[in-house]
């Protein structure tokens, strides 16, 4: 098969075309995620949260995010562990679930989790028998009787119940049942998921590369370890990338597409962004989400957005909706090229559109 050999320019063409941020807009909520394949569902709301963000991204201020809530009441859409995936594409992860913790060989923190999992056996079982009684519950109504803690050098040590939950929905036993303000209800995964069939274990994996690669249009082959959906495994064709070391893999059916740009504010999360070595390797664009840096050590914002230009990266908006005072205050706009006055009007009018949508007033401060 022969190797495509793009410039950078081919490549962010490509990529902006496969996350439908160029025109024509799409129309339809369920066609943008079940094209993305997922939305990360992050509470966080200094705009707006991230699943609206990356929908408002795409559909413009025709979007009301009611529609995702009643998508998700009717189970169109289901949350599986912080992701919200179309209810169809389930099957292609409930392969997986049923060769938990994981096929071949297992690698040493695979073993001690299973283990761990092992020991605490009597505690899975409980929560089982506590959902299939009166589910679907919070966390906090549901028994603890771990005999092993849960230890890790960082945010999860002695979380034995959280961790619990998330191994047990990987491996197919509870799932998201839905939310009550900020906190996630657990249910048995048979009375969440459809009964589709479930493919066989390596049909499901390509047909999931397939998908994500649909969705970045280019990427690497493998995903690093803190980003899975980074990697579209021997999906599409391959391709190098001028300037760029190693290889990468390619949907053929964008090579030879024009791209109509457009300016867009984009999540934090956005999956445009949210591998930051492919937005560095393939944009020239350097991001971080600091909010949890102090203020002090901020270079552009609490929760800046990204700001898309044609087929660029040009640079971060730095605002918070202010719902209490009605006004999205704008702190800065962070030029990462210098604005031409086609760029700068064309930012402002997002920013106008995104105030309009979340039905504020846009107060400048910087």
């Amino acid at each position: 098969m022969t190797e495509h050999q793009l410039t950078r320019a081919d490549a962010r063409r490509i990529a902006v075309q496969a996350h439908l941020l160029a025109e024509p807009r799409p129309g339809d909520l369920m066609a943008v995620v079940r094209h993305l394949t997922h939305l990360q569902h992050d509470p966080i709301s200094a705009v707006a949260p991230s699943a609206d963000l990356v929908l408002w991204s795409r559909l413009g201020s025709s979007y009301d995010v009611a529609e995702l809530r009643d998508a998700l009441d009717r189970q169109e859409l289901i949350d599986h562990l912080g992701l919200l995936r179309p209810a169809e594409d389930l099957a292609l992860y409930r392969a997986e679930m049923a060769h938990w913790p994981g096929r071949g060989p297992l690698r040493p923190w695979q073993e001690e989790v299973r283990d761990w999992v092992e020991a605490n056996d009597e505690c899975r079982l409980d929560v089982l028998e506590r959902l299939r009684a009166d589910g679907p519950l919070p966390i906090s109504e549901l028994p603890d009787t771990c005999q092993v803690p849960w230890a890790s050098s960082g945010w999860n040590n002695d979380k034995n119940l959280q961790q619990l939950l998330r191994i047990m929905a990987r491996r197919g036993e509870v799932a998201t049942a839905g939310r009550t303000d900020r906190e996630r209800l657990w249910d048995l995964a048979e009375r969440i998921y459809p009964d589709d069939p479930v493919p066989d274990a390596d049909e499901a994996e390509r047909l999931r590369d397939g998908r994500r690669l649909t969705a970045l249009g280019i990427a690497r082959s493998t995903s690093p370890a803190a980003n899975p959906e980074a990697g579209v495994g021997g999906a599409g064709e391959p391709a190098v990338v001028e300037g760029v070391r190693g290889s990468w893999r390619v949907d053929p059916s964008l090579l030879d597409r024009a791209l109509t740009g457009r300016a867009a504010l984009l999540s934090p999360l956005d999956r445009l962004v949210y591998d930051r070595k492919r937005a560095l390797e393939l944009f020239e664009f350097d991001y971080q989400l600091e909010m949890y840096k102090p203020a002090a050590k901020r270079r552009w914002g609490y929760y800046a957005l990204p700001i898309l230009y044609a087929d660029r990266l040009v640079g971060k908006l730095d605002a918070t909706a202010d719902r209490a005072d009605g006004v999205l205050r704008v702190d800065a706009v962070h030029e990462d090229v210098p604005f031409t006055g086609a760029m700068a009007a064309a930012v402002d009018e997002e920013i106008d559109d995104l105030a309009r949508w979340l039905g504020l007033e846009v107060e400048r401060t910087g």
